[in-house]
């Protein structure tokens, strides 16, 4: 999977990667509660909260060999008591690690203890959203038409999240929580993603496979972890490539891979479904064919760069960043079918996450994610008065946490491979190598 989310006939399957501490951070301080064995760390071990090591031995042990834990890690985080699981969460970059969901709770209980009007449909909220999404599209190409060269960064990174806005409108028309009338969601949707070249339909139908096998384990669509058997028939070139992009920063444009190859191919799809996959597909087409040329005469083959492909790769950050981190924490375990439990996917295998305010106003709050994977009808005005809601009543059992630069280098160095005891390994699990040991060492670690 040459972006972080392929499964299915991409034989590579690299979705980001399950969960698991080992290794998951390289902080110095030690943790309440658990054996943390610093920089370049492998393992994180539970034991009793008086055996703790100092920071100098701390130090001592960096990047020595380091066996993984036995120990389950759901299994764990699930011994551990409230106190316990806080100095956890704090020690990986989250602010809350949810307890275990008991399992006679189902999803239908957890949908009935929220109030009705969540799921009430806005038409001034939904079109305002439209508008907001024009407006600041608008605005960002201007202000890279008028930036110079050493502020265009700044206007494609506007730019890039404001493009978000179109996708998060879509969104909503694709899960039928815009509007009440289908028609209209379906023109909505097709509009708002010509410009990303992102077929509606077929997203629709993917994206609907994903909400019903979310964490599941082979068939989630999203950021699984690499099954080790895979990543050992990657050949020299395929390993470079698949290790350098979802074992680094880099992680976080590999939306890209997904929507290359999950959206395009006619063959994933039944006789039923593809007259409405063509029509997004000649969508998407026809942008290709009037805006482009048009972008390359009014500006030249630099302009398209310039006023689309930037701002496109900006968007396909925030696609990619928002996914892997509702989706990938070390403690979240992807289950295969006979061990998957829907209330447990969808409420504590779900992560919040807090963003700029900026970012969650051009972005419609796509981030407040954790009620959309309860319910998919609750449309994006109302997530945060859901949230507020599944706090009230289950807030004990969700993960949240702040968008920071130590969780985001726990995801880059240590979620990788698929361990049925430990949720992730690291892809150098067997022995440190020089690409991560680097990353572990000079990516920042700040909450």
């Amino acid at each position: 999977m040459v972006a972080a989310m392929l499964r299915g006939s991409c034989s590579a399957q690299v979705c980001a990667q399950q969960q698991h501490l080992s290794g998951a951070a390289s902080r110095g301080a030690p943790l309440t509660g658990c054996r943390l064995l610093a920089r370049g760390v492998r393992a994180v071990q539970l034991q009793p909260r008086s055996a703790r090591l100092a920071t100098s031995e701390l130090r001592a042990l960096a990047f020595e060999p380091v066996a993984p834990v036995a120990d389950r890690m759901e299994s764990s985080v699930a011994q551990l008591d409230a106190q316990q699981r806080a100095a956890l969460a704090e020690e990986l970059g989250y602010r809350t690690f949810g307890s275990e969901l008991p399992e006679d709770v189902s999803l239908g209980d957890v949908i009935q203890s929220l109030p009705k009007s969540v799921f009430e449909l806005n038409m001034w909220r939904a079109w305002g959203a439209v508008a907001t999404t024009a407006a600041s599209v608008v605005l960002s190409v201007y202000l890279i038409a008028i930036s110079p060269w050493y502020l265009l960064p700044l206007a494609w990174a506007f730019a890039g999240t404001a493009w978000t806005g179109l996708i998060v409108i879509g969104h909503d028309c694709g899960h039928r929580s815009f509007s009440k009338n289908k028609l209209l969601e379906d023109i909505v949707g097709t509009l708002t993603f010509m410009p990303l070249i992102y077929p509606f339909e077929p997203w629709r139908l993917e994206h609907r496979y994903h909400h019903a096998h979310t964490n599941m384990l082979v068939e989630d669509t999203a950021w699984q972890p690499v099954p080790k058997a895979e990543a050992d028939k990657w050949g020299p070139m395929q390993s470079f490539v698949y290790k350098t992009l979802l074992g680094s920063p880099l992680k976080l444009w590999s939306s890209v891979g997904h929507w290359l190859i999950w959206h395009f191919n006619l063959g994933r799809y039944t006789e039923k479904q593809r007259p409405r996959v063509l029509v997004s597909l000649a969508a998407v087409a026809a942008f290709m064919c009037m805006g482009f040329p048009a972008i390359v005469a009014l500006s030249g083959w630099a302009g398209l760069a310039k006023f689309w492909l930037m701002p496109w790769l900006g968007y396909h950050f925030w696609l990619s960043t928002f996914t892997v981190v509702h989706h990938t924490a070390a403690h979240i375990p992807f289950k295969p079918a006979g061990e998957w439990n829907a209330a447990k996917a969808q409420l504590s295998g779900t992560v919040h996450c807090d963003f700029p305010r900026w970012v969650e106003f051009l972005c419609h709050d796509i981030n407040v994610h954790v009620p959309h994977h309860i319910s998919t009808k609750i449309p994006w005005y109302n997530l945060r008065a859901a949230t507020d809601s599944l706090r009230a009543n289950w807030g004990q059992y969700m993960t949240e946490a702040k968008w920071n630069p130590r969780m985001m280098k726990t995801i880059f160095t240590e979620l990788h491979l698929y361990d049925e005891d430990k949720n992730y390994v690291p892809f150098d699990f067997k022995k440190e190598e020089p690409f991560w040991a680097f990353q572990r060492r000079v990516l920042p670690s700040a909450t």
